[in-house]
């Protein structure tokens, strides 16, 4: 793949009205709108009809990451109110582990009212589980790097358990009201299984229950690898330069079954962005395998963009993944991702797509256009002006270019 392109952000621009954005899901998850677009054709359906667009040969990737309720509220004694945002363990602790954890645990976060709270301050919080009240205290250890150290009464309680007691949805920034109760189970998949996101893969609250049934009764293969979603999906491009964007860092955890999966997968579609990065993440990890065997299941931002433009065959690098899995005795690959795909990228995986509308000016947006090319406005337009509702809790689109 040649040197990454320059890319004009303003080329991705378009005018979101604020009535289009969805503040909450349908009723019905299925009930939401699916805009389906293969080889340059725009046609309206709704979700429940999926099922009968997917080919027959096709692999669903699903993303099993679980939301954890990560807005958490406090308040000092002066009454003044803090809110924290958990984002991800420091030290590069694994997520599970910190959430498992029964002793103290520091995360990285964001503070909401930070000017109000000094570093080495302590804020306590009383939370009653199963009939004990446990003593949480929350210490402000580096203002700087927003670093808040938990330390807990009880040692027979984890932090997973403390903060589904005191924590909140963490429902995208733009949504400006209050948690509701329906939304704990309505940011979250059906499939969800694997606590550490921080959002919600959102092209998966569409699916049921009864349409993975109907998907299964079809002989359509599913499969599922997680990627932990970090905060920084929301994140704009603020940079002048495309390429400089800070991409967040995301952990992925892959079962070493889907490997081969993706070998023998006559068509693959990534349910959701966030399984279409892990997927091309893995392409990528296979490349490195096959120049070194020892190397680590890392993928820088650009790292795709600074190869030979002839790169191994999907086979090939998948091939070399299974091997060095085999060799190593290993069920499931631990890797970390910051690769950024934007127009230029040529997607070695996937075939499809399936995903939500995103906003204007995003890395999602890129991703987008570099999968469909200059046909992202053409189904954009066609969303908009057929009263589509469009981001995290809105409607749907099964993309095959």
């Amino acid at each position: 793949m040649p040197k990454e392109p320059i890319i004009d952000l303003k080329k991705f621009l378009y005018d979101l009205p604020n009535e289009k954005i969805a503040f909450e899901g349908t009723s019905k998850r299925d009930d939401s709108k699916l805009l389906y677009y293969k080889n340059g054709k725009i046609s309206d359906y709704i979700f429940k009809q999926i099922t009968s667009l997917i080919p027959d040969n096709a692999t669903l990737v699903f993303n099993n990451t679980k939301v954890i309720p990560a807005r958490l509220h406090l308040q000092k004694k002066t009454g003044a109110a803090i809110e924290i945002f958990l984002l991800k363990p420091a030290n590069n602790k694994e997520i599970s582990q910190s959430l498992e954890s029964t002793k103290n645990v520091v995360w990285e976060c964001m503070i909401g009212n930070l000017k109000k709270w000094k570093e080495g301050e302590i804020l306590a919080q009383n939370i009653i589980i199963s009939n004990d009240t446990i003593q949480l205290s929350a210490t402000l250890i580096n203002k700087d790097s927003k670093l808040v150290k938990f330390e807990w009464s009880n040692n027979q309680i984890s932090f997973a358990q403390l903060i589904d007691n005191l924590g909140n949805t963490p429902l995208p920034p733009y949504i400006k009201r209050d948690v509701m109760e329906s939304d704990k189970n309505r940011y979250q998949t059906v499939y969800s299984k694997v606590e550490g996101a921080v959002a919600a893969p959102t092209a998966g609250l569409h699916f049921t229950k009864d349409i993975l049934q109907q998907l299964e009764d079809a002989g359509i293969k599913q499969k599922q690898l997680t990627l932990h979603v970090g905060a920084g999906t929301f994140m704009p491009i603020k940079s002048e330069s495309v390429q400089e964007h800070p991409m967040h860092n995301e952990t992925m955890i892959v079962p070493v079954d889907l490997i081969k999966s993706i070998i023998e997968s006559g068509f693959t579609i990534p349910v959701g962005t966030t399984s279409m990065r892990t997927l091309e993440s893995l392409y990528w990890f296979g490349v490195k395998l096959i120049n070194n065997p020892d190397a680590s299941f890392k993928i820088d931002k650009l790292f795709p963009y600074q190869l030979r433009s002839i790169n191994p065959t999907k086979k090939e690098a998948f091939e070399a993944i299974h091997n060095y899995a085999d060799n190593k005795e290993l069920d499931y690959l631990y890797g970390n991702t910051e690769i950024f795909i934007f127009p230029g990228y040529k997607f070695k995986v996937c075939e499809g797509l399936i995903t939500n509308f995103h906003q204007p000016e995003s890395t999602l947006i890129l991703l987008v256009a570099a999968f469909i090319g200059e046909d992202w406005r053409s189904i954009y337009t066609h969303a908009l002006q057929n009263e589509y509702r469009f981001l995290s809790f809105g409607d749907s689109s099964l993309l095959i270019p």
